[in-house]
């Protein structure tokens, strides 16, 4: 004997994504990090990380070098990111910039 196919709507409510209330909350914002200077003589000048948050507070970054791949940093926050590559180089002016619009410059100001 075969089993039955599950039921499928077309309705468009039933077809939204529903969030689980036993997971982690979902999103995503992403950023990238322009250093207009690069004192370390490393990783350059213009925009050398792109990144993103989540709603977690979990925080992955892309370095974009070296070439081809660059490399990949896993942190528990956005502020220890900040607390280990940005905070210690205030000389290298650099810009933060969210997908909104949202931008913090670190200056050493």
């Amino acid at each position: 004997m075969q089993e039955a196919a599950p039921e499928s709507s077309d309705d468009a409510e039933d077809l939204k994504p529903k969030k689980p209330t036993n997971k982690a909350q979902q999103g995503i914002r992403a950023f990238t990090v322009c250093r207009k200077n690069d004192e370390s003589g490393i990783s350059g000048e213009g925009v050398v990380i792109e990144g993103c948050v989540f709603a977690t507070g979990h925080c992955i970054i892309h370095w974009l070098t070296p070439s081809p791949r660059g490399a990949l940093a896993i942190f528990d926050s956005f502020d220890d990111f900040i607390k280990i590559h940005i905070k210690p180089h205030p000389t290298n002016n650099t810009i933060i910039t969210f997908e909104d619009g949202e931008q913090t410059i670190y200056d050493g100001g």
